[in-house]
This record gives structure tokens, C-alpha cells and sequence, in this order.
């Protein structure tokens, strides 16, 4: 039997917000669609290796240094060209431009001092990677430091629910059981889904997110997204699927979603993206089963004033 999704509003202390309308104050709520006949598969434990990450000697800069070259206005680490007044105090280039001329600490005018002694000491030192707390253990020049920052494969995963402007960030155990205790998403073990998305009133719904649902199969976890947004002027669904890791992983799987009705059917294969790109990022880049409103109507059967839409899906991977 097939629970069907309904609409309902959740009050302002609940901890799951299921469903978010873009143009309004005080969004509503989807609950999540039924799954059908998941099929369970093997899963296969998953090792990230650190074997490639060289250790170099533990040169690091001391707590004193590493204050000296902090910026006291945005108090983040100063790159060339590190800027000082008269009296030797620094100050970022970012932040140069918002001080109106005046050094923070002393407010004597800056001028255009460079600290070329800071900027030389900055070169000789070497420091552990911000991410050093998720598992990143190599040491990196301090000026190869912000960009191996911007890559290393252990920074942090921002929470991919796409209800709520959720701000949790962490590794993917962690954002797994973020999604489960906090967000009461829907788990799932299997490599296969069927969903049925019910919607009463749907031409009155232009900007809607369905509750995520999340998948377990392959030692990897999957995000199954399904929204309704504008795509120019008209009124369409899409569902696409998220990879809980890196890009470069996600490519080593692909899935494939199907919708259909009254004789006719929709198909969709694709590569799941990394939830590095942000749900609305893959949203309006199409990247997904996209279906016309009146095409789901139509898949939905009867007088088309009730959406009845049926998504089923499978996710491998590749040999």
C-alpha cells in the first residue's frame, strides 16, 4: 500500500523543515515520499588513502609568529602585500582598502608601507593544514598553505539538506548522522528506489522542495533530491541524484531515474554530482530528470489537479 506525501505546516520549534518555498516568509512542509520494493546490495568498505600526502620535517611556526601575522582587523593569516604604518603596525591588503587610511591599532595615517621583514619571515615558515582535526596531516609551506587549503580532500562537507539554509558542516559520518537526528530524513539501504511525490493543489506550489532521501549502497551514501522551480517561464519538476564525497569519486558511479504514466514514460541517466556543488547549483544547471508540470499532471492521470507522480531509480557502479 502506498503512503501517500501530503502538505502540512510545521510549527517554528520543529527541528525538520521538509519542505522551503523561495517566495515565502514561513515555508510549509512535504513530507517524504513512500519507497518501494529498495532492493538491498552488498556494500564494500571504503578506505580513503593518505599514502600519497608527504610529511615534511615538523618546521612549524610558533603561537607568537603565527599572532604576528594575523591581521587585526579580520584576524585571518596576512599575505603579500602585507601593509604597516609608521609605528610597525601590519594590516592585510584586503582589509587596507576599509580602514579609510588609518592604521586600526593606532589610527596614524597608513600610507603605503609594505612589511617586507614580515612578508620574508612568513616565507620561511612551514604549518599544519587548518584540517589537520579531519584527518589532513601534511605540512605546507606558509604561502602553499591557502591553496592547498582550498583542495585538500579533507575539508569539511557542507550539510546538503536542501530544506532549510542549514549551516553544519563536517566529514560525511558526521553529516550522516546530522541528516538522521536532525533533519529526520529518510534512510535507505539499497541500490534501487520507488518513490510516489503526491501534491494536492500543485499549480499553486511554483517553488517547493521535497524532503531529501538518503541511500546506502556501495559502502557510499547518495542524496535523492526532487523540486519544483521556474525554469523561465515555465513551471517544472526535477529530480537528480548527490554523491556524499568528492567529485573525483562520484564519477566511479552512475545512476539512472525513470517517471512515466498512462502508457508513455521519461528516462534519465546521468553521473550523481558531488555534494560540493550546492543543491541549487545542480538544480539550475539542469542536471537532472526534468518534467514540464503538465507532463507530471498527465503522468498523474485523472482530472490533472492532483500531482501523482511516480520516480523510480537505480545506482551503480561502474566497472
Amino acid at each position: 500500500m502506498h503512503k501517500r506525501s501530503k502538505l502540512k505546516t510545521m510549527s517554528a520549534m520543529s527541528t525538520v523543515i521538509s519542505y522551503f518555498d523561495d517566495g515565502r516568509d514561513n515555508p510549509e512542509v512535504i513530507d517524504p515520499p513512500q519507497i518501494e520494493d529498495a532492493m538491498d546490495v552488498t556494500e564494500h568498505e571504503h578506505v580513503h588513502d593518505t599514502s600519497q600526502i608527504a610529511l615534511k620535517p615538523n618546521v612549524l611556526a610558533t603561537s607568537s609568529v603565527r599572532d604576528l601575522l594575523e591581521c587585526p582587523v579580520c584576524l585571518n593569516a596576512m599575505y603579500p602585500p602585507i601593509h604597516q604604518c609608521s609605528n610597525g603596525h601590519t594590516l592585510c591588503s584586503g582589509c587596507k582598502p576599509h580602514v579609510h587610511n588609518r592604521c586600526p591599532t593606532c589610527r596614524h595615517e597608513l600610507g603605503n608601507i609594505r612589511c617586507l621583514a614580515l612578508e620574508k619571515v612568513a616565507a620561511s615558515l612551514e604549518l599544519p593544514c587548518k584540517y589537520q582535526s579531519y584527518g589532513c596531516v601534511g605540512i605546507y609551506p606558509y604561502y602553499s598553505k591557502l591553496k592547498h587549503e582550498s583542495q585538500c580532500v579533507f575539508r569539511p562537507y557542507n550539510c546538503p539538506y536542501a530544506g532549510s539554509e542549514c549551516t553544519v558542516i563536517g566529514d560525511i559520518p558526521h553529516l550522516v548522522n546530522h541528516l538522521k537526528d536532525g533533519h529526520k530524513v529518510d534512510m535507505h539501504n539499497g541500490s534501487t528506489f520507488n518513490h510516489r511525490y503526491v501534491k494536492s493543489n500543485p499549480h499553486e506550489v511554483e517553488n517547493a522542495t521535497w524532503m531529501l532521501t538518503v541511500f546506502s549502497c556501495f559502502g557510499q551514501y547518495f542524496c535523492l533530491h526532487f523540486e519544483a522551480f521556474q525554469l523561465g517561464m515555465a513551471p517544472v519538476y526535477i529530480a537528480f541524484l548527490r554523491f556524499m564525497g568528492d567529485d573525483d569519486e562520484a564519477k566511479n558511479y552512475s545512476y539512472s531515474l525513470e517517471v512515466g504514466g498512462n502508457g508513455r514514460k521519461m528516462t534519465w541517466q546521468g553521473v550523481p554530482r558531488s555534494i560540493r556543488d550546492s543543491h541549487r547549483k545542480v538544480r539550475d544547471s539542469f542536471d537532472g530528470l526534468i518534467i514540464q508540470r503538465n507532463m507530471g499532471l498527465f503522468f498523474s492521470g485523472g482530472e490533472r489537479k492532483e500531482l501523482k507522480l511516480r520516480v523510480t531509480g537505480r545506482i551503480w557502479k561502474e566497472q
